[in-house]
């Protein structure tokens, strides 16, 4: 059985009359398993491959390789299929037509799946909705349904054959069934509309800049799934009568606003999706806004607490003590400010590219400027090293940055799909 604990950090103190408390909750798990093997139920893992005419040889040959990694990777027994995606959806294996459109992984069928991805090729257009509708299909076939829900989607180029109304409405379909990993292989695909399907799919989107990665990237997806073994928590907060969420927050690994995603427990409890956990600890800035009070007085702000189905496994107190001591209330947590940071981070790094790509140099020169003063203060080595391939450096303590003249858009692109992953203020 998975363990999970929680830590609060924060400073309680508000001055007199204030109203805003913030907290980051850091929440571990431990104890996890693997996927399918903890008694909550089957898993499922989808492999979708771009097959459009656009990936060429290279990046074909390449895809194949990795599809079959990856079902390397697939734990015997759980269930899994294989889509070829271009302008239409196919289910490449297993071949059929009605009924359970998904099998149960073993010798057998990890070679049958193998031979089918070998006939792949490199034709057609793209329209990713139509991917994702048909691998809700497919996990929906099986009788009984899946505790856990996997998908690792491979694109190569821009949605050019279904409109962005049709792609939407494929996400809203498909949003709260399964999760997607999202990798694009080389530079001609748009990170802002897979970053749309991974963030709407509690995934993670990245760039393949080299197609001879390929292989390594999907062993490594499909053995971070198969660690997964809590199918799926909730993160639940309750505040006071009268309060207000002003935002729920992941932090680390990565910046993810879930505010918008919460559905009533109870008239005073929201429950935001997380996903499946594996071993792992995640962050969570949450923010509530309180009636006033006068000094003296102490109020419970919010409880978080991380649920499983009806259990709850850990909670977290945020509380708040109105005080008349200014250095008290003046303080600013470090764990506050450092995800704070970190959030504003990811923020104008991709303001500051979507400003040069339209050529408003001014604009991205300030977003891009103020990213590397962020990434210098918080540490964060790998948002540092990625921003110089964008600007020069100047003055990283202030900011002051120059655009380089050329910069090769791989490097661009890696920039934007690093931009919410953060650094951790804790060893």
């Amino acid at each position: 059985m998975a363990e999970f604990t929680s830590a609060v950090y924060q400073n309680e103190f508000l001055p007199d009359g204030g109203t805003d408390v913030n907290a980051i909750v850091t929440i571990t798990c431990s104890g996890a398993g693997s996927a399918g093997r903890t008694g909550s139920g089957d898993a499922g893992e989808i492999v979708v491959v771009d097959t459009s005419g656009s990936m060429g040889v290279a990046n074909m040959n390449a895809a194949k390789q990795a599809a079959m990694i990856a079902l390397d990777n697939i734990l015997d027994g759980t269930y899994f299929a294989v889509v070829a995606g271009n302008h239409k959806a196919y289910l490449a294996y297993p071949m059929v037509q009605t009924g359970a459109g998904m099998v149960r992984m073993d010798s057998r069928t990890r070679a049958e799946a193998r031979r089918a991805i070998s006939f792949f090729r490199a034709e057609g257009g793209t329209a990713m909705g139509t991917w994702l509708n048909l691998c809700k299909a497919l996990f929906a076939s099986i009788p009984g349904g899946l505790a856990q829900k996997h998908v690792i989607l491979l694109t190569d180029g821009e949605n050019h054959n279904e409109t962005a109304a049709q792609l939407d409405n494929a996400i809203a379909n498909c949003a709260g069934d399964f999760q997607v990993d999202a990798r694009g292989v080389g530079v001609d695909w748009k990170v802002a509309e897979i970053r749309k399907i991974a963030q709407a799919m509690l995934g993670t989107v990245d760039i393949i800049g080299d197609p001879g990665q390929m292989s390594t990237v999907f062993a490594e997806l499909m053995r971070n799934s198969m660690a997964r073994g809590v199918a799926n928590a909730e993160l639940r907060v309750w505040i006071p009568q009268g309060a207000q969420v002003m935002f729920i927050r992941q932090v680390s690994p990565t910046v993810e606003d879930l505010t918008h995603r919460g559905t009533p427990v109870n008239q005073l409890t929201m429950s935001y999706p997380t996903g499946a956990w594996a071993d792992e600890e995640r962050d969570y800035h949450v923010a509530v806004r309180l009636a006033a009070k006068s000094v003296g007085q102490e109020q419970l702000a919010a409880r978080v607490q991380l649920a499983v189905g009806t259990d709850l496994l850990t909670q977290g107190l945020v509380k708040a003590k109105w005080s008349s001591d200014t250095n008290l209330t003046a303080q600013i947590n470090p764990e506050v400010a450092h995800y704070t940071g970190q959030a504003e981070l990811a923020q104008v790094i991709q303001e500051g590219l979507a400003a040069k790509a339209v050529g408003d140099e001014a604009t991205a020169t300030t977003k891009l400027g103020r990213a590397v003063q962020l990434a210098t203060e918080s540490g964060n080595a790998e948002a540092t090293s990625k921003l110089r391939k964008v600007v020069d450096i100047a003055d990283a303590r202030t900011g002051t940055v120059k655009l380089k003249k050329a910069v090769d858009k791989v490097d661009e692109m890696a920039l934007d799909t690093a931009s919410t992953k953060t650094t951790r203020i804790r060893g």
